[in-house]
């Protein structure tokens, strides 16, 4: 991935299905108990946890470089903590900046 739109656009997406694998997860481990004596799954808020990282820090180069305002560019970093939303963000921008 050459440009920053490029790699905003990749984490977007990959932190948004994150998110969603995140929603089913906790929900299957805190209402359902379905997960209680599985250690396997932990690693799906982990992941998050460093993908969300890595996402901030691409909404911060893109932002710097498209010159994007300061409101702007915390809507980014909120939609990567709403489900759904960081699809929404990833088509707006796209679209505004290609």
């Amino acid at each position: 991935m050459k440009t920053p739109l490029q790699r905003f656009r990749a984490m977007a997406i990959i932190c948004g299905v994150n998110l969603l694998l995140l929603v089913v997860y906790m929900l299957a481990k805190h209402v359902f108990k379905l997960l209680d004596g599985h250690t396997g799954f932990v690693v799906i808020p982990i992941a998050h946890g460093y993908f969300y990282i890595v996402y901030i820090l691409t909404v911060l180069q893109l932002g710097v470089q498209k010159r994007m305002s300061l409101k702007t560019m915390i809507a980014l970093v909120a939609a990567g903590t709403i489900p759904f939303a960081s699809f929404i963000a990833e088509r707006k921008i796209v679209k505004k900046y290609s």
